[in-house]
């Protein structure tokens, strides 16, 4: 199975697009099943360029991509004999699924699938014990013959599309079959699946637009976020995040030892939208910048807990997801000289000493009274739009954890 992958790129696409709304769009404004498959008659992508999503996401330092194969629409975005709803019954008429499988084996990144548990196209999909149903009449509850059409399905992705890498279950079903996990990996032994399917803590877990409290994960951790802040699909007037953001929040997975999916919604011609593939641009340049302080063992070592610090060997970074207010910066207890401090987004040294400095709080306590490694003219307002990370150089001094 190997060691996880850390960082991927998320792909919510599919015939909801056209709307430039939001994936769940016809939750959202009760459409009519009957009205909503007529999306199908209009989507035709012929922008779509699975090589330069690859190109994007490999130059951001990016491993894998996953992909929404099927959202709770129903819409299959592969060659799918279970279903008229798919992509070959467009006026695009092409397997994307495969398209961009290919594209992601010549480009070296592994693929993901996404897979819905909701399908508000199939008849027999509603589940009364689970969440984000939309059933219509004659719509009819039939749990086995659900598992049977889902077990078809997913016997066409692990068999016709490659090596997968995880396996994304979404909207835990809140029914106990282990026999589709079971299945899963009958097809594909080395796949990893994660914790929202039926009702199986899978292989990882998926924190959802949130950072968990706590240290270094017990679990393989595979956190998710999307570069806008209303839609995981195209929103046509998307409230993006800022890469301040952005970079605080991968940061703080990170350092956890957790995998971050950044996810983006294409366009209905196939684009990425280029506000979306800057931000996956400006953020993959931090990341390739300052990646090599992610190698190291998390470890709780300063008094000032919003800074974080991981350490491979002799050195210690510090990060500073929440920002800075001044230019300088105490890092309370360390008290040894390191050989040298830089900031690893741009590779600069840094001023330090070990001093004490006139503001510190324990100056009027005599017993309190030590000096402690601070540095000097770090440059916040150059960096204000991205997390800083600090490297330092230890001499071989112990520094205790």
């Amino acid at each position: 199975m190997g060691m996880p992958l850390k960082f991927g790129m998320f792909v919510h696409w599919g015939i909801y697009s056209l709307t430039g709304y939001h994936e769940q769009v016809r939750w959202r404004f009760f459409t009519p099943r009957s009205e909503y498959r007529k999306l199908m008659n209009s989507f035709n992508p012929t922008a779509f360029d699975p090589d330069e999503w690859v190109a994007l996401a490999k130059n951001a330092g990016m491993e894998y991509i996953c992909f929404t194969t099927k959202h709770h629409d129903g819409f299959c975005m592969f060659d799918t004999k279970y279903t008229d709803f798919n992509i070959m019954n467009t006026p695009y008429g092409r397997d994307i699924l495969k398209e961009l499988s290919d594209a992601c084996r010549r480009g070296g990144l592994k693929l993901s699938l996404y897979y819905s548990n909701p399908d508000w196209d199939y008849k027999y999909g509603y589940n009364s014990k689970s969440s984000h149903q939309m059933p219509e009449p004659g719509d009819i509850e039939d749990i086995e013959r659900l598992k049977e059409f889902q077990k078809n399905q997913i016997r066409e992705l692990l068999t016709n599309y490659g090596d997968i890498y995880t396996f994304f279950w979404d909207i835990p079903t809140r029914i106990a079959a282990p026999s589709m996990n079971e299945f899963i990996r009958s097809l594909q032994p080395r796949i990893l699946i994660n914790d929202r399917g039926w009702g199986d803590r899978g292989d990882f877990s998926t924190p959802e637009r949130s950072v968990p409290d706590g240290g270094k994960f017990e679990r393989y951790t595979e956190a998710c976020q999307s570069v806008g802040q209303q839609s995981w699909g195209y929103c046509r007037d998307e409230d993006y995040f800022t890469t301040r953001f952005l970079t605080s929040s991968i940061d703080k997975i990170r350092v956890k030892d957790g995998s971050y999916l950044l996810n983006v919604g294409p366009m209905p011609d196939g684009r990425i939208p280029e506000r979306a593939a800057d931000i996956i641009r400006r953020v993959g340049s931090w990341y390739n910048r300052v990646k090599e302080s992610f190698d190291g063992e998390p470890c709780a070592l300063l008094a000032d807990r919003s800074l974080l610090t991981t350490r491979r060997g002799d050195t210690l970074y510090v990060h500073i997801p929440e920002g800075l207010v001044s230019s300088g910066l105490t890092l309370k207890p360390i008290d040894v000289r390191p050989k040298s401090v830089r900031l690893l987004n741009d590779g600069r040294e840094l001023k330090y000493d070990i001093v004490t400095r006139p503001e510190d709080k324990d100056w009027t306590t005599q017993l309190l009274r030590r000096q402690t490694l601070h540095i000097f003219d770090v440059p916040a307002d150059e960096f204000e739009k991205e997390t800083m990370v600090l490297k330092l150089e230890l001499d071989g001094e112990p520094i205790k954890i």
